[in-house]
């Protein structure tokens, strides 16, 4: 008799079931639009799809090192919108860009609160279903390495983290992820996407800080 696998939560399994929970959540809760007052707009993507066992995933980048800002640092794929491009179009645009993932609006799923940073970015998280992402390819002007990041490692007791520091008495919130620390905006792009998408809860991340060395 052949031993009973362990069963895995729902955050774990990428199927139908998951995306008609987060297309759910998602819709039930208005998300957060702020003024751009000044800063620069950007739109990033989170991709959900599945590594190589099935597993629920999200896709993350590891920054070129020869980027003139944010280099060698763990992201989202996305970037800068346009003038007169809407957030979707700038994240399907950027990650067709950056990893070569050709999606179409109909892989869109919801969005997520605007997220200022201190760089002066304000950032429209997009959420987006890839069912099949075998032909990412890094561009290697921008994308150093592409990786499948389990929702299960992002659910993990103790996950995230939040730090206090002197320059700030906002908490700094952070993911032990990959081997390293990941901070906002990523850090808290992918904690809301946790609490809301997925657990249905009703929390807002823009308050979250990030580390002094990313002020710049």
């Amino acid at each position: 008799m052949q031993p009973a696998l362990p069963r895995r939560n729902e955050s774990e399994i990428c199927g139908q079931a998951l995306r008609k929970k987060i297309v759910r959540n998602l819709a039930l809760r208005e998300a957060a639009t702020l003024p751009a007052r000044g800063f620069k707009r950007a739109a990033v993507c989170l991709i959900l799809t599945e590594d190589d066992t099935g597993a629920a995933s999200l896709v993350l980048t590891l920054r070129a090192k020869r980027l003139n800002t944010h280099s060698g640092q763990y992201a989202l794929p996305g970037g800068r919108i346009d003038q007169g491009e809407a957030a979707i179009d700038a994240a399907l645009r950027e990650t067709r860009e950056e990893i070569g993932l050709k999606l179409t609006p109909d892989a869109i799923l919801g969005r997520l609160d605007d997220y200022p940073t201190r760089s002066g970015y304000l950032i429209t998280p997009i959420v987006a279903w890839a069912a099949d992402t075998a032909g990412m390819t890094p561009n290697a002007t921008e994308v150093e390495a592409i990786y499948r990041v389990n929702l299960a490692d992002l659910d993990r007791h103790g996950s995230p983290e939040f730090i206090t520091i002197a320059e700030s008495d906002r908490p700094v919130i952070r993911y032990p992820l990959l081997g390293t620390l990941i901070h906002a905006p990523t850090a808290a792009v992918l904690y809301q996407f946790m609490e809301v998408a997925v657990h249905g809860r009703a929390t807002r991340v823009a308050h979250l800080e990030q580390p002094v060395w990313a002020w710049r």
